[in-house]
């Protein structure tokens, strides 16, 4: 199986791995990206992109991965008013990667529609290569329904760009949980935009008082956007899924169902979202343990993770190709 990658992350140019999340990540993260701690801690952007480009050049699995960033936050006014200093990788920084690792990395864009000029940004960033967009508005505090975006889907129709929109949870960096929901896709996907939608619309703590539900198997206990999702996938000629973060505990329980949806699988999109952890051997999943085991010793995490996903999605499944109907003739 060789595919490509729809959901993989920069990281800000002045990354420090200083947060509570950061220190935990670096030491889950290093040695399983082929690094040590202490080079991703002294030169934490170069090291992370280095590791990034030699994992996907080596993997057996992933040929490329669609790159892209998070803008910064902007108040109403078009003033920018917050830049986390791990999540936050402007475009420019994607193309520039992209420019240096061809081989590996699609760029995509991330431009926040409130920040000012950002109709003309689209314009120059597709001229530039990038193809595809990607929203972050739980972080943004943006709703995508409000009518004076309409512009800004226009221009992404206009340039064929798909738009990668987050939906459900989001814990590694401040989010607006409202901005998080289904509901998100709805202007855009009238606007005539591609819109995927990530993460399967999974994650979400929703049982407070039986906290154990929150990682149950059994579908009554699964998000409510994740159903709204499966029928949308078939409502919408213009939306797609993907699967990135769904080895996140919250998520995994719900690879075998999505695995029998048989329906929208020719709607459904590989992608990491690397480099968020994930574990194999301690996981909501319903994997043997020797299944466990013989995975977790993958070193190439694109591998690791796409040979979880190849015990739901065999080899010769349509989430492995169907990237080619959003970014024809990329190679």
């Amino acid at each position: 199986m060789r595919t490509i990658d729809i959901h993989t992350h920069l990281l800000n140019p002045e990354v420090a791995f200083d947060r509570p999340f950061d220190r935990v990540a670096v030491h889950l993260f290093a040695r399983r990206l082929g690094v040590e701690p202490r080079a991703l801690k002294q030169q934490p952007y170069q090291t992370y992109i280095e590791a990034m480009a030699k994992a996907v050049g080596e993997s057996d699995s992933v040929e490329k991965t669609c790159l892209f960033g998070v803008d910064a936050r902007f108040d109403e006014k078009g003033r920018e008013v917050d830049r986390d200093k791990t999540v936050c990788a402007m475009s420019e920084d994607v193309l520039a990667v992209a420019a240096e690792y061809p081989d590996c990395f699609i760029p995509f864009l991330s431009v926040n529609p409130m920040r000012p000029g950002a109709l003309d940004l689209l314009d120059e960033y597709a001229e530039k290569g990038c193809r595809g967009a990607k929203f972050l508005q739980n972080y943004w505090g943006i709703d995508l329904n409000s009518e004076r975006l309409i512009p800004y889907y226009e221009k992404l129709k206009q340039h064929k760009l798909p738009l990668i929109v987050h939906i459900g949870s989001e814990y590694t960096i401040q989010s607006h949980p409202g901005y998080e929901r289904i509901e998100m896709l709805d202007l855009p996907l009238a606007c005539g935009v591609t819109v995927i939608a990530a993460h399967m619309g999974l994650g979400r703590v929703e049982h407070r008082v039986c906290a154990w539900r929150n990682l149950s198997k059994a579908p009554r206990h699964f998000d409510r956007d994740y159903f709204k999702l499966l029928a949308m996938l078939t409502q919408y000629q213009n939306l797609y899924a993907d699967i990135s973060a769904i080895l996140v505990p919250l998520r995994a329980r719900a690879l075998r169902h999505l695995s029998e949806q048989k329906q929208v699988h020719e709607k459904i999109l590989f992608g990491t979202d690397y480099p968020v952890p994930f574990t194999v051997r301690h996981n909501s999943f319903d994997l043997d343990g020797p299944t466990r085991r013989r995975i977790a010793q993958i070193a190439n995490p694109f591998d690791r993770y796409a040979a979880v996903i190849l015990e739901y999605f065999p080899d010769g499944s349509p989430i492995y190709r169907n990237h080619q109907k959003l970014l024809p003739a990329e190679q």
